[in-house]
């Protein structure tokens, strides 16, 4: 699916969501107030059950009244639940009593598991979500959070046990799927919703329990006819809320098992992964109580229904497994044959092959083809189309530029500590006595260990790669997602203080910030402002002119003047820009439209990243500086951009 129209597609599926929610409600207070006035036409009259029953009467005052509290009270119930899980992805897997896997580990499976996670991340151009294992047996697994910043992988035991490799890539590509086209969302949104319509279920079990304390009260018979009837209410409740998980959530399963084959071209992979669900002997089923709550938010069913597909929230396995291999023949033998295939490969641990230092020819062949020659082919529209949408030569890419960065820097970025010390070193400046003064800084500044880690890379590092400096910050901001509020702010002002200390700031340090921050100010800053307001690009002109400028002033594009290469960009947007003069740009305003660029329709980013991607690409090359330009543009409007490649 094309990645913009599928934010229009999450988008329309927010207000699908919200009209089944509108309904529920509805169907709630009219069933209340038939218990209500059920029950007081009883509980207010002395005469007998028909004389009683022929003087019920409806009341507008007692509707409303009964309509207004049941919406405050189901409203009340959603916010409360979507509030507690505003920690994002995390929060979820808490929920599931998920623990966080650490690299460096000794177990096989589990480094095996972060792998896959870190290759899938890079390739798809987004920070490289943190990793939880759910202690279960069943193979299942899900992608939580808000956005692609505070996403996380959960994976049980079952699934990374049970399944090859790739079979377990075809799961996580899936799951990459949900974070890519903005599923995680609604799903989120989803549990809080259906925890506000099973509220009264729960007041009423709370009803039913206290009147056990109170049974010589005079009232005490109608809080137990209350009680009760709250509980039915309840269970209508679970009814509409299972309904409305099923609307949302099966189709886009289908989407997300093609997007798995899309990125991988393996559709043997997450078929074979269907397969060993419906061959294991727990099969996805999952013990913990919680998994009810996220059931449309897993890779397959949680625990069966006595409502079969009325209630299922993910198609038949047999149904999923003929979409993605339409002649498949109901037989399990691929199972076999993928076993066979994976034993004779799979002598090697993973966990170390994939850093070993010595690289194959085919692997440097690869990374050399893409890094070096592939930029002379690039257009715009290639470009355009890569976004939110990665394939496999994307997770070549990926899998070949992992292998040819140093081991220390892998492993630093990998550890929280050591993180900050590579994103330091990534901005620590050229000149001797600039740095010597940064340096001198961070001694005193930085937390305990981190200043002692820097100078361990600087004797081992030379100088970092330009196509290895976004990797190495992907996976950085995984790990210094687990940095406390305080750590995260103090390293937020060493970062600037270190841009800031030579008195000026190249596009470099700009980009760096502008990726390192969005994506964990999204996680640490909660109470920043959004704005909810959304526009055309026509209305963003100035912000248009200044960004357009800088792109075609930031690096010479051979046989091409500066005004040239603005012209290109601006041709792709339909309104009228002028070239603004370098020395009227500033990293202020550059900064104030990438603010503006935030409130872009999702169906008007296409049109800017296009004007960009015609700048950096005017003279068929791209430098490396250009390409983290043009992924920090993309990642400050929401739109993964894997590694620019054709």
């Amino acid at each position: 699916m094309n990645f913009f129209e599928s934010q229009e597609t999450a988008k329309r599926n927010t207000g699908k969501l919200i009209f089944l929610f509108v309904l529920a409600v509805l169907s709630l207070i009219l069933i209340t107030n038939v218990l209500v006035i059920f029950l007081f036409g009883f509980a207010g009259s002395e005469m007998t059950s028909m004389a009683a029953t022929n003087s019920i009467e409806f009341k507008w005052g007692t509707f409303l009244t009964v309509g207004v509290a049941v919406s405050a009270i189901v409203l009340i119930g959603s916010l409360y639940k979507i509030s507690s899980l505003s920690g994002g992805g995390a929060r979820v897997a808490e929920m599931m009593n998920g623990r966080l896997i650490v690299s460096g580990g000794q177990d096989i499976h589990e480094q095996r598991a972060l792998n896959v996670v870190e290759e899938m991340a890079i390739a798809s151009g987004t920070p490289v979500p943190p990793v939880y294992l759910m202690e279960e047996a069943g193979i299942n697994a899900f992608a939580a959070g808000y956005s692609p910043s505070d996403a996380v992988i959960g994976l049980t035991r079952g699934a990374i046990e049970t399944l090859n490799r790739n079979q377990l890539q075809g799961v996580v590509a899936h799951e990459f799927s949900h974070i890519l086209h903005g599923d995680m969302r609604i799903n989120i949104r989803l549990i809080g919703i259906l925890h506000g319509i099973m509220i009264l279920g729960i007041i009423g079990y709370h009803l039913l329990r206290g009147s056990a304390y109170r049974r010589r009260s005079k009232d005490s018979g109608g809080i137990v006819a209350l009680g009760l009837g709250l509980v039915v209410i309840g269970y209508v409740g679970t009814f509409f809320g299972n309904l409305i998980k099923a609307a949302v959530s099966r189709q886009r399963e289908f989407l997300a098992d093609a997007s798995a084959v899309q990125f991988t071209r393996n559709p043997e992979g997450i078929a074979g992964a269907l397969m060993q669900i419906g061959n294991h002997t727990e099969k996805s089923f999952l013990n913990n109580p919680a998994s009810s709550e996220i059931s449309h938010a897993l890779f397959e069913e949680p625990l069966s229904s006595s409502f079969g597909g009325l209630y299922a929230t993910h198609p038949p396995l047999e149904t999923r497994i003929a979409a993605i291999m339409p002649r498949w023949d109901g037989s399990y033998e691929l199972l076999k044959t993928q076993q066979k295939q994976y034993s004779t490969t799979a002598s090697t641990d993973e966990a170390t092959a994939k850093n070993a230092s010595g690289d194959s020819d085919e692997r440097q062949a690869l990374l050399h083809t893409i890094v070096t020659g592939a930029a002379g082919v690039l257009v715009t529209d290639s470009i355009i189309n890569q976004v939110g949408n990665p394939d496999e030569r994307h997770v070549a890419y990926a899998d070949a530029l992992l292998a040819s960065i140093p081991k220390s820097l892998l492993d630093a970025a990998r550890e929280p500590s050591a993180a900050r010390a590579v994103v330091y070193l990534l901005i620590l400046n050229s000149a001797t006595d600039d740095r010597a003064r940064q340096l001198d800084h961070l001694k005193n500044s930085a937390d305990v260990g981190v200043y002692e880690e820097l100078t361990i890379l600087i004797g081992g590092v030379t100088n970092v790669e330009a196509e290895h400096r976004l990797v190495l910050v992907e996976i950085a901001i995984s790990s210094l997602r687990q940095l406390s509020q305080n750590q995260y702010h103090l390293f937020k002002e060493n970062f600037l203080a270190l841009i800031t200390m030579d008195k000026k700031m190249n596009l470099l340090e700009w980009a760096l910030q502008n990726i390192v921050f969005h994506h964990l100010d999204a996680v640490f800053d909660k109470n920043r402002s959004s704005r909810s307001e959304k526009k055309d690009i026509s209305q963003l002109q100035e912000a248009c002119e200044v960004l357009l400028s800088i792109l075609a002033h930031s690096n010479e594009q051979k046989g091409l003047s500066v005004a040239e290469v603005f012209e290109l960009g601006a041709s792709k947007l339909s309104t009228l820009l002028k070239l603004v003069p370098i020395n009227e740009i500033d990293f202020e305003k550059l900064n104030a439209a990438m603010i503006d660029f935030q409130m872009l329709k999702p169906l008007q980013k296409p049109a800017l990243l296009k004007a960009c991607a015609s700048c950096i690409t005017a003279d068929q090359k791209i430098a490396p500086i250009e390409a983290e330009l043009f992924r920090a543009i993309a990642a400050n409007i929401d739109c993964p951009m894997p590694p620019l490649i054709i």
